[in-house]
């Protein structure tokens, strides 16, 4: 079974249905207890980082998802999952950055509207573009996916550079669009479930990696 985690930000169900396209027993939950029993679980992301890291702590689903993590069990952040992961992120904070789930260190912040040159980009950042691996050995949440393949992206905030990266994308600058936690937890700031064959291929194989 896996769970598709609701903190009341958003609509998770193209991210189950997605799963379920690939083969997965999934369904949506805020249930904490339904989080700990989980096979593998999913963190979804649409919303501002404060009111989902927020929302996340009332529910109780924060202290729940970073032990089941550290316990090996896997787990897919994506866009605003992947977010969450590091220590803090700045969109709609008040005053200071508001705490994540810090398990990769660094501050989510918003993209910059120029790069170093000053060439102008969009912001949000919404459409296709490449996802660049940084290693020769495809990752196998990668696996039968090309180097350089196209996903579909749309965000304003970006991780900052982390040893866990597994991949990176620019727009303006160059930062994390994949990574890796452990041996089992990994999050895009893609949307795998709008990202066409190249986006089930990836989810395929992270059910694939959670009947392992």
């Amino acid at each position: 079974m896996i769970v598709v985690v609701d903190y009341h930000k958003g609509n998770l169900k193209s991210v189950e249905r997605g799963l379920i396209t690939v083969g997965a027993d999934a369904h949506i939950t805020d249930d904490v207890d339904e989080i700990k029993r989980a096979d593998a679980i999913v963190l979804p992301g649409v919303g501002a980082f404060a009111d989902a890291a927020n929302s996340m702590r009332e529910l109780g689903q924060d202290e729940v998802i970073v032990e089941r993590i550290q316990e090996g069990v896997p787990f897919l952040g994506i866009c605003l999952g992947l977010h969450l992961l590091f220590t803090g992120g700045t969109e709609h904070a008040e005053g200071k950055p508001t705490p994540g789930l810090g398990l990769i260190p660094g501050v989510v912040d918003a993209l910059p509207k120029t790069d170093m040159a000053g060439k102008p980009f969009k912001i949000p950042h919404v459409g296709w573009n490449t996802v660049d691996f940084l290693s020769k050995r495809p990752n196998p949440l990668f696996k039968g996916i090309k180097d350089r393949e196209f996903f579909y992206f749309t965000h304003s905030y970006a991780a900052p550079h982390a040893c866990e990266a597994i991949a990176t994308t620019t727009h303006s600058i160059t930062f994390p669009s994949a990574v890796q936690v452990g041996k089992s937890a990994y999050a895009v700031q893609f949307h795998p479930e709008k990202s066409s064959d190249a986006g089930l291929k990836l989810l395929s194989n992270f059910v694939e990696l959670a009947k392992q």
